[in-house]
């Protein structure tokens, strides 16, 4: 009975499970599908016709396409300014305890729990008080940044938890530099989290709406050149710029697991010729 019970459980559980996934990936799926089709108006809303006509001239739209480049440029920048300030806070708050570290994972968490209207509508409110700042690319480079730190933050210290800092003490009683023991001992060693929680924020950036609406000025970016162009009209170019960076984001993702997957084999590898 006991038996028949936690297979009864485990299949609910298994059903539940992939009725969630299934939730999740339909509007995916709907995103890709109708990047192939053929609409009859202004509207890509209805099924019409199947034709691979839109992936021949993807960037047929000059406004979609600058949006998106838009996008791309100010995501990249402020994923590369966060992944640094955020991979040194985790750091920082992994290597030991000090006075104002409790402050600083309250302030971490704050955007994360803070709706981003509120997070919008105060960024605006701060740049509108500096007659030195206007608004466009670099203030929703400086919004992007903001909340980005957090996100690279924690997944970096979650991934930096279980870190051995014996390894640095060792490779500094062999006369290494601490620059050079953090170059060869400390960075490999927790940069598949600093890749992952780049590649988060990354994707956080370039999706973001209601922040960016708040403080881009007269920058259109990818999200809000959808929000204005639905109202008129909506191309399947629209899906067609969209399924390219999820193709793309996939593919760094199959990349990453599959380097990983690599570098574990050679470690395990290793370790047994050494044995």
């Amino acid at each position: 009975m006991n038996s028949l019970r936690s297979r009864i459980a485990r299949i609910s559980l298994n059903v539940f499970a992939g009725l969630g996934l299934v939730y999740l990936f339909t509007p995916i799926f709907f995103i890709v599908l109708f990047s192939f089709n053929k609409p009859k108006g202004n509207y890509n809303i209805v099924w019409q016709e199947f034709t691979f006509d839109n992936w021949l001239d993807p960037f047929s739209q000059s406004s979609l396409t600058a949006a998106l480049w838009t996008s791309l440029r100010i995501s990249a920048a402020a994923t590369l300014i966060s992944t640094i300030f955020g991979s040194l806070i985790a750091l920082a708050l992994s290597r030991r305890a000090f006075k104002g570290s409790s402050v600083i994972n309250l302030l971490l968490v704050l955007p994360l729990t803070t709706p981003e209207i509120v997070l919008g509508s105060s960024l605006a409110t701060l740049f509108l008080n500096q007659t030195f700042v206007d608004f466009g690319s670099i203030t929703v480079m400086i919004a992007h940044v903001m909340f980005q730190v957090s996100f690279v933050a924690l997944t970096v210290r979650a991934r930096i938890r279980g870190f051995d800092w014996t390894l640095e003490q060792a490779a500094a009683d062999l006369g290494a530099k601490p620059w050079r023991t953090f170059r060869y001992v400390t960075f490999p060693l927790i940069l598949p989290g600093v890749l992952a929680a780049s590649l988060l924020a990354f994707a956080l950036s370039i999706d973001d709406f209601i922040i960016t609406f708040f403080n881009s000025g007269s920058t259109v970016t990818f999200p809000l050149q959808i929000y204005g162009a639905a109202r008129v009209r909506i191309p399947p170019q629209i899906n067609v710029l969209a399924s390219m960076v999820l193709f793309f984001s996939v593919a760094l993702l199959v990349l990453g697991t599959l380097s990983g997957q690599r570098s574990e084999a050679v470690k395990a590898l290793k370790r047994s010729k050494d044995k």
